[in-house]
């Protein structure tokens, strides 16, 4: 198990290192520089302003100083937001930033993995029946219509036409302002979990183990449970890494759709600003994030599977 863990870690240092190597190199390659902008500034300002945010320095120095700082648990300053670090947007005292988003990515989790995983169960154990052709049809339909368009159909039907929900906005962070932006993630989601829990379940029930515990007579219920339930989650675990994933990506774009405050707006004014540390910081704790789930979901592949133990 030690050296289980020992073997990812090794393979995390140097996937997180190319990562934010990459990131660096792509944000940097940018034409221009944060502070050009309409209003042109005199030169003096210009070199004052790129000596102070040391942008005035080599590339490979400006890369190591910042390797530095991300050491140190320091994301850098913000060029636009005067006075504010990275550490500050991304993490404000109040209900905004990484809160929101991590929020509303944690509720869409909690619904679509334990509700994906019963309802391909009960489409493998009913297989070619008028449900399990809905699931399959479902999964082909959403996987192909992304949250920017299921959004604001939502918006359209239950916030403009019935009137139900409110349309956008954050409002006191409650049921009502968290549930469209929450089932366009969920709908996003949920299909890819229930095909994929609906395959295996039916290869599993197929294995020469199953077909020996029906043979001495176990009831049905008694084989699924105990004999099948465990290998059939073994590719819907690792199916929730890369998941996790897609749902903080679907949650940034989602924030826009439903205008909430979190990484989306961050990532926006980042992007349109040429806030090289902004984009910089989100990109990177989002993928220190996705590298971490990745690890957890690898350990507990590490209990379901004993081939891996061997």
């Amino acid at each position: 198990m030690i050296k289980f863990i020992f073997k990812r870690l090794l393979i995390a240092i140097p996937t997180m290192f190319s990562i934010v190597l990459l990131v660096f190199l792509l944000v940097h390659a940018t034409p221009g520089n944060p502070f050009d902008g309409e209003k042109a500034l005199s030169p003096e300002v210009m070199k004052q302003l790129l000596h102070q945010y040391r942008l005035d320095l080599p590339l490979w120095k400006q890369f190591f100083l910042y390797v530095n700082d991300l050491l140190h648990g320091n994301l850098g300053v913000s060029y636009k937001f005067i006075g504010q670090s990275i550490n500050n947007l991304i993490f404000p005292d109040n209900m905004g930033g990484f809160w929101v988003t991590l929020r509303l990515a944690s509720y869409s989790m909690v619904i679509t993995v334990p509700l994906g995983i019963v309802i391909g169960c009960y489409s493998g154990l009913n297989r070619n029946s008028w449900f399990d052709r809905v699931v399959v049809a479902s999964n082909m339909v959403f996987s192909a219509i992304p949250t920017i368009v299921t959004g604001p159909l939502m918006v359209l039907i239950f916030a403009v036409t019935f009137g139900w929900l409110p349309a956008s906005g954050w409002g006191d962070g409650g049921f009502q302002s968290l549930c469209l932006p929450v089932l366009a993630l969920t709908l996003a989601y949920l299909p890819t979990v229930a095909v994929v829990t609906r395959g295996s379940i039916i290869d599993v029930l197929n294995s020469n183990f199953i077909r020996t515990a029906r043979a001495k007579g176990l009831p049905t219920s008694k084989v699924i449970f105990k004999h099948a339930i465990r290998p059939t989650l073994i590719p819907v675990v690792s199916l929730l890494g890369p998941m996790f994933a897609g749902v903080l990506v679907g949650a940034i774009v989602t924030e826009q759709v439903f205008a909430l405050p979190g990484l989306g707006v961050l990532t926006t004014n980042g992007a349109t600003n040429r806030d090289y540390n902004l984009v910089l910081g989100i990109t990177i704790f989002g993928s220190f994030l996705t590298i971490i789930f990745n690890f957890l979901v690898d350990i507990l592949y590490f209990f379901l599977d004993p081939k891996i133990k061997q």
